[in-house]
């Protein structure tokens, strides 16, 4: 019997590959630095990208944007945080933006003490109040390392400098980021904490498509509250912070650190806690190279991860 005639492969070759087939639209969907290289061949063909994957411009932010600009490709932002800013945002008078407010839920454990902490579970960090995701993306949510690599995700898709890109802490998950302009004006977008929005925007873009996607009931929502975060329970946010002020490969190792503690973490081989420590212990102790080519990327998240492993104990 004859088969259907379509090809079948397997590998991160075979990822690239079919990344690498004429499309005239790429979803950029794979979690950490793995979804880089088939992120790049979709936007060496020149599509539409869009980038689910934040990962890829944390750990060559600089290179991918040049990529976009030397073959006419398109990225359009499908985190919900990043696709709000990205339909608030104007462009054609991007200096006249005086600061992107992103927002956070907080995580599960926003009202705990450190002390508690210490003793969370990956059952329990993988538990978000408010979203459904995986369980990288859960951990990275529950340590807010997960909005650290969105300020830097957001340094690259927005012409605004680090310091006028600011994170508050709103657990109710409605607003999903704010643009403020110089005159006071804020503009936000609203929406229930469900993803099928921003693809059905990118899907979509330019115009808009509809989408299933519970719609907020104004009259049932009791309050809106914002608060700071804490970076002494948090700290991986500032390291997040740090990291994209030192730039060269220091966002690289940030994420290779991060993707290894987060792996040892769910393998119970270390602590809630210990994600951060040993992240910001990487950061101090792995060579801080030059990110000139693709090949840097590759060997600065290798060595970051072959320190970061020796710290667990892999």
């Amino acid at each position: 019997m004859s088969g259907p005639g379509i090809p079948v492969a397997a590998g991160p070759e075979a990822v690239v590959g079919a990344a690498s087939l004429e499309a005239d639209w790429v979803m950029a969907g794979i979690v950490g630095a793995a979804g880089l290289e088939p992120t790049l061949a979709g936007i060496r063909q020149g599509a539409v990208v869009g980038l689910a994957n934040k990962e890829t411009l944390v750990c060559a932010g600089d290179l991918v944007m040049a990529e976009i600009d030397r073959h006419g490709a398109t990225l359009l932002p499908v985190d919900s945080e990043h696709s709000a800013i990205f339909q608030v945002f104007d462009f054609e008078q991007s200096d006249r933006v005086e600061r992107i407010i992103l927002t956070a839920s907080g995580g599960p454990f926003r009202g705990w003490s450190r002390e508690a902490m210490a003793r969370v579970t990956p059952a329990q960090a993988v538990a978000h109040p408010n979203w459904d995701m995986g369980a990288k993306i859960s951990v990275d949510s529950a340590t807010m390392m997960n909005k650290g690599l969105e300020v830097i995700e957001a340094h690259h898709l927005f012409p605004v400098p680090e310091s006028r890109i600011e994170v508050v802490v709103h657990p109710q998950s409605v607003i999903h980021s704010m643009v403020e302009y110089v005159d006071g004006s804020v503009l936000a977008q609203l929406g229930s904490p469900d993803m099928r929005t921003p693809i059905a925007y990118a899907l979509g873009w330019p115009e808009r498509i509809d989408a299933p996607a519970p719609r907020i009931d104004f009259k049932k929502i009791s309050n809106l509250t914002f608060e700071e975060p804490d970076l002494d329970k948090f700290p991986a946010l500032r390291l997040a912070r740090e990291a994209l002020q030192a730039g060269g490969a220091a966002p690289t190792i940030l994420n290779a650190a991060n993707e290894v503690a987060v792996h040892g973490f769910l393998d119970g081989r270390i602590g809630f806690l210990d994600i951060a420590r040993i992240v910001e212990r990487t950061l101090a102790t792995a060579n801080h190279y030059a990110i000139n080519t693709l090949a840097d990327v590759h060997a600065v998240d290798a060595h970051a991860r072959e320190v970061a492993r020796a710290m667990i104990g892999a």
